[in-house]
């Protein structure tokens, strides 16, 4: 039998002492990422956003978590995750609990360096996409461990098809959940003691 999901006070708890490891990004893009979580009835829930098609966009379509390019402007990585947040689904972060920072990733496909920043937020939501979002929904965070919605998958990065572990959200044909947000979720899990399931 699967334990329950980790509460939010559970989640603050580890990683407030858990000591992320950042990487200058040296040679590389660097982007900030944030990871919303929410209370809900059943246990935390998790915010993923599916990404609107555009041409040359090496995201374009795919499943991930709001954020963005850091800019000279931003006062840093988080500032930069508050602030691609806030332009791409209009949900302001300004007065959400920073949870805590998990380990920055290397991008297996792009030179790119992400830093992840784990945010809760209380109360309803409002969201207001922009272009480059085409939706934005809540995952109970007992889902991502349930082990039929894992498999390897084929998906598709600058027209090749690749195939990779990958955690079905949604119904088909929607989008799986790949690549470097995936391992993102995968890191945050293991440091909560649920790793995820392997894949078939």
């Amino acid at each position: 039998m699967t334990p329950p999901a980790p509460s939010l006070g559970q989640i603050a708890g580890t990683l407030s002492v858990h000591q992320p490891k950042t990487h200058a990004p040296a040679h590389r893009t660097h982007a900030a990422v944030a990871m919303i979580l929410r209370p809900a009835k059943g246990g935390p829930e998790i915010l993923f956003i599916e990404r609107a098609h555009h041409e040359g966009d090496p995201w374009s379509g795919d499943l991930g978590f709001p954020g963005g390019r850091i800019e000279p402007e931003d006062g840093g990585a988080r500032d930069a995750s508050m602030r691609e947040t806030r332009e791409e689904i209009g949900v302001d972060l300004a007065g959400a609990r920073l949870l805590g920072r998990l380990d920055d990733l290397s991008g297996a496909h792009l030179p790119i360096v992400v830093s992840c920043f784990v945010f809760a937020l209380e109360g309803p939501v409002d969201f207001s996409l922009n272009e480059e979002v085409m939706d934005a929904f809540w995952v109970p965070l007992e889902n991502l461990i349930a082990p039929e919605r894992h498999a390897h998958a084929t998906v598709h990065f600058r027209g090749t098809a690749l195939v990779r572990p990958a955690l079905r959200l949604l119904e088909p044909p929607r989008p799986v959940l790949w690549g470097i947000t995936y391992r993102l979720v995968s890191r945050f899990l293991t440091l909560l003691g649920r790793p995820l399931p392997a894949t078939g």
